[in-house]
C-alpha cells in the first residue's frame, strides 16, 4: 500500500511539472503574437459595460467570489455598482485601511522585489536588471535616486486597486510614457527584458515636508483598461494606437496631498514601482537587509514600510 501511495504521489508531481512546462511553452508561443493593445482596450470596455440590474449584481457577486474579494470592505452595496469594472475600482469604507505612523505602503499588493538602487539599476527578478532612467523616461531625474531604494508592488485581481500616497507630500512632476501591454506575471518578469520600462506607465514624483523625494510609477499590463491619476485628469492610457509620445508635466505650483490621499487607480491588476531618495531611505531606516526581507510579503495600503 505504501509503495502504491508513493507511486501515486510521484505521478501527481510529474503531472504538475508537465502541466507547468506546457503552460510556459504555450506562453512562449502565444504572448509575442497576441494583440495585447487591442485585447487590453476591449477588456477594459467589457469590464465597464453596464449590465441590467439583476444580472449586474449576480455578475459582480460571482466575480468577487471567484477572486476572493472581501465584499464587506467595499464602500457601497453590490447593487449600487454599475458594472464589474465599477466594482473592481471600488473605494473602501472609511477606516478599513488605517494609516500607520511613518512612511506607509501605497497599495494592497504583494511585494515582488525590493532593494537598493546601485549604478542606476533596479532588480526585475533574480539576475535581471533594468535602468531607473528608462523607467522614468528622464535620466537626470533618475540620478536623484542613486543609492536610494526601490519597492515593486504587484496588484492581483483580489486586491483593492486604488493607490495612495505613503506620506504627506507635494506632487512635483509626472511623465506619462506610452508603451506596450505585456502581462506583469511571473512568465513576463522572467522572459521580457526591461518589462517595466517598455510597458505603458505613469511616473509621478513627490517631495515630503523634510524635503526628500520619492517617485511612484504606475505600470500598465495586459487587460489594464486604464490608469487614472486622481489629481491630473489629463492622464489617460486610452486611447491606444501609434503616434503617441511621452507627456511630461511640472506641477506649478506643486500639488499638496495629505498622507493616505489617493494618487490614482488601475482599471485592472498591475504594478507600482516606488523609488525612494537615499536621504528618505536613511530617515525611515530601510537598509539592504530590511529591503530584502520585504520581498514576497503581502501588504496593505497604510501599513508602515519600516515594520
Amino acid at each position: 500500500m505504501k509503495r502504491l501511495d508513493r507511486g501515486k504521489a510521484a505521478i501527481r508531481i510529474y503531472s504538475m511539472s508537465l502541466s507547468s512546462v506546457l503552460k510556459e511553452k504555450a506562453m512562449d508561443l502565444v504572448m509575442p503574437i497576441l494583440p495585447k493593445d487591442d485585447l487590453s482596450h476591449w477588456a477594459g470596455r467589457l469590464m465597464h459595460l453596464e449590465l441590467p440590474g439583476p444580472l449586474r449584481e449576480a455578475s459582480i457577486s460571482a466575480f468577487a467570489k471567484a477572486y476572493g474579494i472581501h465584499i464587506e470592505e467595499a464602500e457601497k452595496p453590490l447593487a449600487e455598482y454599475r458594472s464589474i469594472g465599477d466594482f473592481f475600482t471600488r473605494k473602501l469604507k472609511p477606516g478599513v485601511r488605517p494609516q500607520a505612523e511613518g512612511f506607509a505602503h501605497p497599495c494592497d499588493s504583494k511585494i515582488a522585489e525590493a532593494g537598493l538602487i546601485t549604478a542606476g539599476n533596479l532588480i526585475q527578478a533574480k539576475g535581471i536588471h533594468y535602468r531607473a532612467s528608462d523607467l522614468l523616461g528622464d535620466g537626470p531625474r533618475a540620478e536623484r535616486y542613486e543609492q536610494g531604494a526601490f519597492i515593486t508592488y504587484y496588484l492581483c485581481p483580489t486586491d483593492y486597486h486604488r493607490v495612495h500616497i505613503p506620506d504627506a507630500a507635494r506632487a512635483l512632476w509626472r511623465n506619462h510614457i506610452p508603451g506596450a501591454f505585456w502581462p506583469v506575471n511571473a512568465w513576463s518578469i522572467a522572459k521580457i527584458d526591461n518589462l517595466y520600462s517598455i510597458n505603458e506607465r505613469v511616473a509621478v514624483e513627490f517631495e515630503t515636508a523634510p524635503g526628500d523625494r520619492f517617485c511612484m510609477v504606475l505600470v500598465a499590463a495586459t487587460n489594464v483598461g486604464n490608469i487614472k491619476i486622481d489629481f491630473d485628469p489629463e492622464v489617460s492610457t486610452e486611447p491606444r494606437g501609434s503616434g503617441r509620445h511621452s507627456k511630461a508635466r511640472e506641477y506649478q505650483p506643486p500639488l499638496s496631498i495629505a498622507k493616505g490621499g489617493e494618487v490614482g487607480l488601475f482599471a485592472m491588476g498591475s504594478t507600482v514601482v516606488m523609488l525612494l531618495e537615499k536621504k528618505l531611505v536613511d530617515r525611515i531606516g530601510l537598509d539592504g537587509a530590511r529591503l530584502s526581507s520585504l520581498s514576497g510579503r503581502s501588504v496593505q495600503v497604510g501599513q508602515a514600510v519600516s515594520i
